[in-house]
């Protein structure tokens, strides 16, 4: 039985590539379902398990999160076909959706945006000031 599709999340976007390209700007170019590459980086320095994370443009735009980075770079060197999408973006990084069954995954619905079921009521009694404080201070004369 193949595994389920999981979403997992992108980390380190805030920081910039070796490069100088900037991780948060290629994460704003992703549109959800545009595949993205999983590359385990063995030689990492700060983490040997560490799955880095590039884009369609093959820009990075960060890594899977230490939660999960052993365990799908481990699938990824056993030679498991792991296909990723990127899914979404969010605060100083992104989410994508991995599938183990060599099929490209599903990407889930998006949650319905919420609109309230009414209007607040404005209050039509503001009528902006004639004349600006700053106009008198200035030597200005009102509505110049």
């Amino acid at each position: 039985m193949a595994r389920p599709d999981m979403t997992l999340s992108v980390v380190g976007g805030i920081h910039a590539n070796a490069d100088g390209s900037n991780r948060l700007f290629e994460i704003a170019l992703c549109a959800p379902g545009e595949p993205v590459a999983l590359v385990p980086e063995p030689r990492n320095r700060h983490d040997p398990s560490a799955v880095a994370v590039f884009s369609t443009r093959g820009i990075q735009i960060g890594y899977l999160s230490a939660e999960r980075c052993g365990w799908i770079g481990s699938k990824i060197r056993l030679g498991e076909e792991i296909r990723a999408l990127f899914q979404a973006a969010v605060k100083g990084g992104a989410l994508i959706r991995v599938s183990f069954s060599g099929l490209d995954p599903d990407l889930p619905a998006s949650a319905p945006v919420r609109r309230p079921a009414r209007l607040p009521d404005w209050d039509d009694s503001f009528y902006p000031d004639e004349t600006w404080p700053d106009d008198e201070a200035l030597g200005a004369s009102p509505l110049s």
